[in-house]
């Protein structure tokens, strides 16, 4: 009976600790399943106008990309050129839209490459067409007595940044080309201020138009790779005296710690935007004659630059100091 009675009770303890719970047990159900964090991506787009006015337009894309890729999409816009790239250097950021010019010095400086470059709706010998290339133009406003550049000499010049490539790097390589400023000796560079008597470079196209239309300039230099309503508002009050070009569009750039599969993500997002209904996204944002982007290389996109380059002498290192 004692036999029975021990065995009945080892029984019903076995039972009852097996619905018991260590604390270990216990703290192991209890812990939350991990959650996993999308990997976040930092676009930085060089400044053609003011931050403030870019950023409202900047959201809307950063959206766009997002519901595409598998990632959290911060867009910004840093407060020079220069800093796009540094920005791309050091890892702050993975992508970054820009002009020619700072796309080669970021390939040079942070090893990043040029996967798309923008096609634009642009006019050649009175043509309308699409290229990857377009043209920038020194302007005076309408009721200025200038008719052309050799007209402007000891006069007033605002440009829009010193690592502009339409609005810098082209507009003074033309200036040599047409015998105004000498074409600078081994080592130096070209210098704008051999003929006009002031330069300004305020740091965008939208600085630069306030410059001119205020009066603090006679003439001023602008192109396609603004917001539609710049673009228009100055086409509208000015005159055009003198063209450059062609000019290497626009690119998306990635930098070398991008990788797959966002970057295969990203590229098919962008190439979303070709389509008639996304194209006001970047039209508003960063060029007012964007058509599509087109697959590309480093060697492809920049086959065009070292024209201007070789006639300025300027450095891709020295202006971005």
């Amino acid at each position: 009976m004692k036999k029975t009675i021990i065995i009945a009770a080892l029984i019903l303890a076995a039972i009852f600790l097996s619905g018991c719970v260590t604390p270990e047990e216990k703290q192991v159900e209890q812990k939350q399943p991990e959650t996993t964090t999308k990997p976040k991506i930092t676009i930085a787009i060089l400044p053609t106008q003011q931050a403030e006015e870019i950023m409202p337009k900047a959201k809307e894309l950063e959206n766009f990309l997002e519901s595409r890729v598998n990632a959290d999409i911060e867009v910004y816009v840093p407060m020079s050129y220069s800093a796009v790239v540094e920005s791309l250097r050091f890892g702050h950021a993975q992508v970054g839209l820009m002009s020619a010019w700072p796309i080669a010095a970021s390939a040079k400086l942070a090893g990043t490459d040029v996967v798309l470059s923008e096609v634009r709706e642009v006019i050649i010998d009175g043509e309308k067409t699409n290229h990857t290339y377009y043209y920038s133009y020194y302007v005076v406003m309408k009721n200025s007595s200038y008719t052309k550049l050799e007209d402007l000499r000891g006069k007033r010049a605002v440009y829009a940044s010193l690592t502009s490539t339409s609005g810098y790097l082209f507009p003074v390589a033309k200036l040599v080309e047409k015998g105004l400023i000498s074409k600078p000796a081994q080592g130096k560079e070209a210098d704008p201020k051999e003929f006009f008597g002031t330069v300004a470079t305020p740091g965008g196209y939208g600085p630069a138009w306030d410059t001119l239309k205020r009066g603090q300039a006679d003439v001023g230099v602008i192109a396609g790779d603004v917001s539609g309503t710049l673009f228009k508002e100055i086409m509208d009050n000015t005159r055009v005296i003198e063209t450059q070009g062609p000019i290497p569009s626009h690119g998306v750039v990635f930098g070398k710690n991008l990788e797959e599969p966002l970057r295969s993500e990203l590229i098919n997002a962008f190439m979303e935007l070709n389509e008639p209904e996304n194209n006001d996204l970047m039209r508003k944002l960063v060029s007012a004659i964007f058509v599509g982007f087109k697959k590309t290389s480093n060697e492809e996109h920049l086959a065009g630059l070292s024209a201007a380059l070789n006639a300025t002498g300027y450095k891709l290192t020295e202006k971005l100091g």
